[in-house]
């Protein structure tokens, strides 16, 4: 899934209330964060004289920086280290979880009254707060005391154990809750990771400082100052992508029903090669970032044949050689209607554009051979062929699944790139996917990506 359709579901989700298993996970995770926490408070020696008012300092100003929140994938990253590093060398080392969730609940109120968090997003606020954990443990077993410059190694052994146990809670949650693949799990991580080990080691410096002179706490200001300027351009080019995408999509749609409209069977022809293409896409393992452009090509493959006059289009018999001329022309038509609505649909278009080309080079437009073609190209060539063999046609009855597995192999190596004929014919072989999309049914399709309605508004 690319970056911004994270962001998107989880603009999304945020304001709804959670699923079962989303419930069930966070749930569980926060009783067991408090219960371990809670445990640590009482069983943890507390070495650290602490003034009342700088401790409620330390966690309103908590609070306030955990306000400034990255979009960063599936969820948000905060420049968390420049509170947490404070609290964690300065308040008492047995209460330092359960201050990490006070501050994580009272972060979110505002969200809570505006709308934009459920409630019961807040009430499991603390399910996040695993981070706190390792430092805590590390510290306490061999620096309990007062913070010094000369405890520097158990502190950077303590910001790993905080890297540590925050990335197990991410690998959980992340997994179950949306079954997301490790590898985006651990690239959204490297992505906090740079986060906190750049501002760990600021943070540092200023709690050094403010041991004898507490005031020094206030110069992180300017620098979440500069953070929050960041954070808010951030979320619009977010909000900005993610309009441009709906308007995409919406573009798709739009021709989409305009092919239905000028001819019914092209309209289902595409529909159906939509389903052939994604089954096989799954099967050959195509990147998640490749998706939208190959299900949108699938769907406007043929979108390019409104300029065929129709009585080339639906000649109930075999075109002559200049009437294939003429039909030819089609894949060159459809990229320049796309390439018009520019961006997305222009690098669609090119797939579009190479629908014809053949693996030995004599296709059409352009006589590409072999892997010059695109994959996606390749992909939704065998699935129109095969989807158009089991078709009936004015001039030709439909083949038999059977008969056009057959001719699928047998072209395998000159006209369709082998791999993906394997693909294909196994998938139908072991069950032929739906191949009855509706016109609703593709709306939806298109749809699997989009983000609610209103999301600009709560960006």
């Amino acid at each position: 899934m690319g970056t911004e359709v994270l962001v998107g579901e989880a603009r999304a989700r945020h304001p709804r209330r959670m699923d079962s298993r989303e419930r069930a996970v966070l749930g569980v995770s926060a009783g067991l964060f408090l219960a371990t926490a809670g445990v640590l408070a009482l069983v943890l020696p507390s070495d650290r004289p602490t003034e009342p008012m700088l401790l409620v300092g330390l966690v309103l100003g908590y609070a306030l920086i955990s306000r400034v929140r990255f979009e960063f994938g599936n969820w948000f990253v905060v420049p968390e280290a420049l509170a947490f590093v404070p609290l964690l060398l300065l308040a008492p080392l047995p209460f330092v979880p359960l201050l990490v969730a006070l501050q994580a609940a009272l972060s979110m109120v505002p969200d809570l009254l505006d709308g934009s968090r459920h409630r019961e997003r807040v009430l499991t606020s603390s399910s996040d707060c695993w981070f706190s954990i390792g430092p805590v443990l590390v510290l306490a077993a061999f620096a309990p005391g007062e913070a010094s410059l000369g405890q520097a190694g158990v502190y950077l052994a303590a910001l790993i154990a905080q890297f540590g146990s925050d990335f197990a809670w991410v690998v959980i949650r992340d997994r179950i809750i949306d079954g997301l693949p490790l590898k985006t799990v651990v690239d959204d991580y490297l992505g906090v990771l740079r986060f906190d080990a750049i501002l760990a080691p600021i943070a540092f410096a200023i709690t050094i400082s403010a041991i004898d002179q507490p005031l020094m706490l206030l110069t992180v200001g300017p620098l979440v100052w500069l953070l929050e300027i960041l954070s808010r351009d951030r979320r619009e080019r977010y909000t900005s992508a993610l309009e441009l995408q709906r308007a995409y999509r919406g573009t798709v749609m739009l021709l989409a029903d305009v092919v239905e409209f000028d001819d019914q069977y092209t309209a289902d022809h595409s529909r159906s090669v939509v389903d052939l293409v994604h089954a096989t896409a799954d099967e050959l393992g195509v990147d998640a970032s490749r998706r939208q452009e190959l299900e949108f090509a699938a769907l406007l493959h043929d979108v390019g044949k409104i300029a065929i006059p129709k009585e080339i289009l639906n000649k109930p018999a075999a075109l002559t050689d200049s009437e294939f001329e003429v039909m030819k022309t089609h894949t060159i038509e459809g990229q320049f209607m796309l390439d018009r609505v520019g961006g997305l649909l222009a690098r669609v278009g090119e797939i579009v554009r190479s629908c014809h080309e053949r693996w030995d080079g004599t296709g059409y437009p352009d006589q590409l051979r072999g892997e010059e073609i695109p994959l996606e190209s390749r992909i939704v060539f065998a699935a129109d062929a095969y989807n158009a063999m089991t078709t009936n046609r004015p001039y030709r009855n439909a083949m038999t699944q059977k008969e056009a597995l057959e001719e699928l192999r047998a072209g395998a190596g000159t006209q369709f790139d082998p791999v993906v004929v394997d693909a294909l014919c196994d998938l139908i072989e072991a069950g032929t996917p739906v191949t009855s999309t509706t016109s609703d049914d593709v709306r939806v399709l298109l749809s699997r990506a989009a983000v609610a309605d209103g999301l600009s508004a709560r960006a």
